[in-house]
């Protein structure tokens, strides 16, 4: 399946994401264990840019993603303030020989 790297940027609403990460941390270790999230991890705010995340999936399509993700608990409770999906092609490393 082509994958896809999917950017989060969460709100400023740090006690709010903490109460919510481990139902969200579970919900992505049922995705990887099912083969469908490759990896993910956050992004820490720096000057340029709020916090958030990458996760890398393995989905038929942009859409498929979504559909997934949108039953992220981050995402129900209303903690992803932006969400980007981009199909891409790695040519180096682990995944090269996916693309």
């Amino acid at each position: 399946m082509p994958i896809h790297a999917v950017t989060y940027v969460y709100p400023d609403r740090p006690a709010d994401l903490d109460a919510v990460r481990p139902e969200h941390r579970a919900f992505l270790r049922d995705l990887h264990e099912k083969g469908t999230l490759l990896a993910s991890g956050p992004l820490p705010a720096t000057d340029d840019a709020p916090a958030g995340a990458l996760i890398v999936l393995d989905a038929d399509s942009p859409a498929a993603v979504e559909a997934v993700l949108d039953a992220d608990p981050f995402a129900r409770a209303g903690l992803v303030a932006e969400r980007t999906i981009r199909p891409w092609s790695p040519v180096i490393g682990d995944w090269a020989d996916r693309a």
